[in-house]
């Protein structure tokens, strides 16, 4: 059993101890530790990172009473040197923390208990028993949770026996019977724990609450502490930024010009749309003139899939012959008729495609497919225009 130091003292980032064990797992190669900082996965919380006399530490677990650290190799001393990686242990303790004062704020403002906490490598989130949560909920939650950071609270933890257990007022009963952690956020909340926290409430800097959505009749709130909701801050104003030099306007200003912009691309879309239709028109008029054998075909060097398609069905609509189009610009082929043709366009792709490596398919009227190479593209398109052609005569 190691000592977990991490219990004493959250701040200990460097120590000498000796390897009690070795263990070579399916997964790995494990050493266990007299004296062990490295807090393992557990609560919602992730492992602690950092080195073993210069070996990484990949993964640390919880194995009954003893801690497992999974390394790349095993060092070749019995007596190592170990250290945290700091940054990682400081950015779960904020989140951590900062979960607890959420969670306590939230059930205090509208008695929404937290059922599940996660802590992730982007951000946190917390499950809350409320159907749902309006934007001025969240948006009061926000403002009394970054207050109770700012009275900078005493965070303190503790072990307490079952009997001291029944004195306190606890979020949630220990699923635990022996060495029950107590975290006190003081004024605040008891709540069994055995994870790492900061000292104080002002240590968590701030909490930004991202967004919140409905998860299986609770509400999932998103959130950043502390580092992270300043790199999120930061990111946000560069984006700001960037949008304020590109529309060359201040950034109170952006929205409506934003709002300008979508609907100048709206009506651009609409004219497109127009020229298009008229476009596809004359070409419809131009291959139904000059088509020859039993098929319309042609092969165009830039239209795009859609576009294709709208030809397609277009020119079938007006001609009782089948249509066979196709794109260099994106190596597909559009095969169509009206219904008139006994010809199943989606059977014969099925059939055949993979004689040009393309994929694909579709209905008995509309068939698409896409191929690696414009050469491939254009085998097929040339093998269809001779297999429609012949079974026509």
């Amino acid at each position: 059993m190691s000592k977990k130091l991490y219990y004493d003292s959250v701040y200990l980032t460097e120590w000498q101890t000796l390897i009690s064990e070795t263990l070579e797992r399916e997964d790995g190669f494990y050493v266990i530790l007299e004296e062990t900082a490295f807090y393992p996965h557990g609560g919602g919380q992730p492992c602690d990172e950092g080195h073993i006399n210069g070996i990484p530490v990949i993964d640390v677990i919880s194995v009954e009473d003893k801690v497992l650290h999974k390394l790349a190799r095993l060092p070749e001393e019995t007596k190592v040197t170990c250290k945290v990686d700091w940054n990682r242990r400081f950015d779960h303790m904020q989140q951590h923390s900062g979960q607890h004062l959420l969670s306590a704020v939230c059930r205090d403002l509208y008695q929404a208990l937290t059922v599940s906490f996660h802590l992730g490598t982007d951000y946190s989130t917390i499950d809350v028993e409320q159907p749902e949560l309006t934007p001025s909920q969240l948006a009061s939650l926000e403002n009394e949770v970054n207050r109770q950071i700012y009275q900078n609270r005493s965070i303190v933890s503790y072990f307490v026996t079952q009997e001291e257990v029944a004195h306190l007022k606890l979020v949630k009963q220990p699923k635990v019977t022996e060495n029950i952690r107590i975290v006190e956020i003081q004024g605040v909340e008891y709540n069994a724990c055995g994870g790492t926290h900061v000292s104080s409430t002002g240590e968590i800097g701030m909490i930004k609450l991202l967004k919140a959505e409905k998860q299986k009749g609770n509400t999932r709130i998103y959130f950043k502490c502390g580092y992270r909701a300043w790199e999120e801050f930061n990111e946000s104003l560069r984006i700001l930024g960037v949008l304020s030099s590109k529309f060359n306007t201040g950034k109170d200003e952006i929205i409506d010009r934003i709002e300008k912009w979508e609907n100048e691309q709206k009506q651009l879309q609409a004219e497109l749309m127009d020229l298009k239709e008229k476009n596809d028109r004359y070409v419809a008029k131009e291959l139904l003139s000059s088509q020859e054998g039993n098929l319309v075909a042609h092969v165009f060097e830039e239209k795009s899939l859609k576009d294709l398609q709208s030809l397609a069905v277009k020119l079938a609509s007006e001609s009782d012959l089948p249509v066979l189009l196709a794109t260099f610009a994106e190596n597909k082929v559009v095969f169509a008729h009206n219904g008139s043709s006994t010809l199943s366009c989606g059977a014969f792709f099925k059939a055949h495609l993979g004689k040009c490596n393309g994929k694909g398919g579709g209905s008995d009227k509309i068939a698409q497919a896409g191929f690696p190479t414009s050469e491939d593209a254009l085998a097929f398109y040339e093998f269809t225009r001779r297999q429609v052609n012949e079974n026509s005569d």
